[in-house]
């Protein structure tokens, strides 16, 4: 299924198969996101997703597992595209909505920022479940629980500046540069940095386009 991936990424996913805790497949994600050949990108989230569900059904206690079962389904969602994403997507909030009724705050309110991110990206009905109402009050939950996150700030930035608001985007995305690194996501967080220095370039054109 994986022919074409490197090498290093296939080692992460034989680690992960084997030792396939929190830690393990949030650095696998990082690592299939931020490294990975485009080109292999959905088999290796695949993959993983088949992995993290497998293992959040066997840790039934473990709300962190099951996040990141919904965090990885709705990434092979988005790289999956057309239709046949919704599926997967829908798959991706039930996991998302069971976390936010076991332990709203785990891992520092995650589960709330990836059903925001998922009912702003969604198309509405009557193709999908999308809806700008809940994708805004589901970021804001995740942002009073982790106000200062890389994530949450990332996310509400990102859904501002599709509603055309770059100022209030902006203030997102300059907490977003400030947020402390989280521990064993080094990958993860140099990726994300980047995206927010990409949206902050983008949204710094559009106030100036603005502005003449």
């Amino acid at each position: 299924m994986i022919s074409r991936c490197a090498s290093f990424v296939c080692l992460l996913l034989t680690f992960a198969s084997a030792h396939a805790d929190v830690t393990a497949l949030a650095q696998a994600w990082d690592e299939i996101t931020y490294r990975s050949d485009p080109a292999t990108r959905e088999q290796l989230l695949e993959v993983l997703a088949v992995r993290a569900h497998t293992e959040s059904t066997a840790a039934p206690d473990d709300t962190g597992l099951l996040i990141w079962y919904g965090i990885i389904e709705s990434s092979y969602a988005g790289v999956k595209g057309g239709l046949s994403a919704l599926s997967l997507a829908r798959e991706a909030r039930t996991a998302l909505d069971l976390a936010v009724h076991r332990d709203p705050t785990a891992l520092d309110g995650s589960a709330y920022t990836s059903l925001g991110t998922l009912y702003y990206k969604v198309p509405g009905w009557p193709i999908g479940f999308g809806s700008d109402k809940k994708a805004r009050a589901y970021l804001e939950q995740a942002l009073r629980i982790n106000p200062t996150g890389i994530d949450p700030n990332y996310f509400m930035a990102d859904y501002l500046v599709d509603r055309g608001d770059y100022r209030g985007a902006k203030t997102y995305l300059t907490t977003a540069l400030q947020a402390p690194d989280r521990p064993n996501r080094t990958i993860g967080d140099a990726g994300r940095r980047d995206e927010v220095r990409t949206l902050l370039a983008k949204v710094d054109r559009e106030l100036g386009d603005t502005a003449h």
